[in-house]
């Protein structure tokens, strides 16, 4: 990889000037990509870095590091610009040898372990079994199993947890709701509960128990009734999820029920390390002490306990797994549980930062320029179903990830759906879908790709072509800073400017000529721009077709 090397060699011209520049300690190198491309190719600001540590002029600590670099036939240009940045322009043998790369790596070109290799857990969507996932939870769906596919990509061991709210408030108040609307079937006088569940998809829950078992849950005592209708109806509700999460192209390894863990141990432990205590009949844990607003209740009163003290269990269950990184992937509503689920790993005895919580904003639905505020068949939410239904699941599961999490998404479903070089996720898949057809075009004319043995990658020097060809051998780093950052929405940006890069070239450049060595090099290019994108679709969870009507019907 060319930043690896760049900085290589940058630490080496270090090394050798630093008692020259007087310098007592080598500086972290960083190679970053210049905004404007006649900056060259790849920039290191460590001169403006030893300048402040020294007090030396950065420019000429810049030009004595440029006097110290080792030759390298990977660089065709050094630069020293501006206050003392270095600038390299790589030389073309360099981007020659990424296409051979990517030949040779094929689906595995972007994947890398250069990082220490960790067991990270990401839980993500854990939404109550309570009745369908809707669009919200859709975009908590594409961001956790994009990261653990990113995750994994950089040679992490990643494990996709669903953590399924079966116990507690929630889940009487839905099983009472079901209860009302079953009674009702058979002209009983019922009612759903204050702040229960009043969602059509409830009375179509209970229609179908009445239709399978008919009066015989009338005879059954109301506790025992309730507490069946609770069960039965999140295991039917988390049976559509799973199909809704597959449907998206969605991967969970493990679904952990909260009515399994250990609450008890985890406020033992809490009580032994002096954080639990009791007050007012009930068990507090002292959230205040690390920075939370007020303590927390675990077990109320009742000898009920919390969400709060089934979060510490879980985070005793999780770590109790061996895992050395824990990832939530939460609602921007849940940033108030975070200082205090903060404490509780603390004083559990885990290392705090080993539990990252990634907090997403709300997804705002619209048609152009009107809001859509209603479900036409639900009554009062958007379900995911009905926008996979409507969109398509690469559209949605694409579209879901072109934001950063911490901001919202306005997701107008008319662009979304519309055959458009507009709508983003067409434009990339379009381009994937012109290169299987130029590919196939060109053996239909006769002229099939050769081995790349064959194929004298220096017919590569239009512009365009070499442009496409930095796109390429950028997209390992792209991978690994967005494993990172937790950032999968940069990839969506960079399969974008690539698709963008490759229509540029197809506009500029004809791929099948009546030069052979010329086609070859051309044809490879595109296809290993055509490997590119599906790398980086795949890393999203989005398909990439073979042709236009595959595009079609995707959509």
């Amino acid at each position: 990889m060319i930043e690896l090397e760049l900085a290589r060699l940058v630490r080496a011209a270090v090394e050798e000037a630093r008692q020259e520049l007087g310098l007592d300690q080598v500086p972290e190198i960083e190679i970053t990509r210049p905004r404007q491309k006649q900056h060259g190719d790849h920039a290191s600001n460590v001169a403006l870095a030893i300048g402040a540590a020294t007090g030396r002029n950065p420019r000429e600590v810049a030009e004595a590091l440029v006097a110290h670099l080792p030759d390298s036939d990977l660089v065709a240009k050094v630069e020293v610009a501006g206050p003392g940045f270095i600038n390299f322009t790589v030389a073309h043998a360099w981007l020659y040898r990424v296409l051979e790369d990517i030949v040779r790596q094929g689906e595995a070109y972007g994947r890398s372990s250069d990082e220490p290799a960790e067991r990270v857990l990401v839980e993500f969507v854990s939404a109550n079994p309570t009745g369908p996932l809707h669009v919200g939870s859709g975009r908590n769906a594409a961001v956790g199993d994009s990261l653990a596919r990113i995750l994994d990509a950089v040679g992490h061991t990643v494990e996709r947890e669903y953590y399924v709210n079966d116990a507690g408030t929630q889940a009487e108040l839905f099983g009472a709701s079901i209860e009302a609307r079953y009674l009702e079937r058979f002209g009983v006088d019922a009612s759903v509960p204050e702040g229960g569940y009043a969602g059509q998809y409830v009375v179509e829950l209970a229609a179908a128990i009445e239709e399978e078992l008919g009066d015989s849950l009338l005879e059954v005592p109301e506790e025992e009734r309730r507490e069946w209708l609770a069960r039965e109806g999140m295991e039917r509700a988390l049976t559509d999820i799973r199909t809704t999460l597959e449907r998206m192209n969605v991967r969970i390894d493990r679904w952990v029920h909260q009515s399994g863990l250990d609450v008890d141990a985890a406020v033992d432990r809490l009580r032994k390390a002096d954080l639990a205590y009791e007050r007012d009949g009930a068990v507090w844990f002292r959230a205040e002490q690390f920075g939370d607003e007020k303590d927390r209740v675990l077990i109320r009163s009742n000898g009920e306990p919390t969400y709060f003290a089934a979060d510490c269990a879980y985070l005793l269950d999780k770590f109790g797994r061996g895992h050395d990184r824990l990832i939530y992937v939460w609602g921007a509503d849940h940033h108030g549980t975070v200082k205090r689920l903060q404490g509780a790993a603390q004083g559990l005895g885990f290392d705090v930062d080993g539990a990252e919580f990634i907090l997403y904003q709300l997804v705002n639905l619209r048609r152009g320029d009107e809001p859509v505020r209603m479900s036409r068949r639900r009554g009062e939410i958007i379900t995911l179903d009905e926008l996979l239904d409507e969109v398509g699941p690469d559209a949605a599961r694409y579209t879901l990830l072109t934001r950063s999490t911490d901001t919202a998404i306005d997701f107008d479903i008319e662009l979304v759906k519309s055959q458009s070089l507009e709508n983003p996720v067409y434009y990339v898949q379009y381009a994937h879908a012109r290169i299987a057809s130029v590919i196939r075009y060109a053996e239909q004319q006769g002229v099939p790709m050769v081995p790349f043995e064959q194929v004298d990658p220096e017919e590569l020097v239009h512009e365009t072509e070499l442009d496409l060809l930095r796109k390429l051998a950028d997209l390992p780093e792209q991978v690994r800073v967005a494993a990172a950052l937790r950032a999968p929405y940069r990839l969506t940006h960079y399969t974008e400017e690539l698709a963008a890069d490759f229509h540029r070239f197809y506009t500029e450049c004809r791929v099948v000529t009546d030069d052979a060595s010329l086609t070859q090099a051309r044809l490879h290019l595109s296809a290993a721009t055509k490997q590119g994108i599906a790398n980086v679709l795949a890393l999203l969870g989005v398909s990439a077709p073979e042709s236009m009507e595959r595009l079609e019907e995707a959509g």
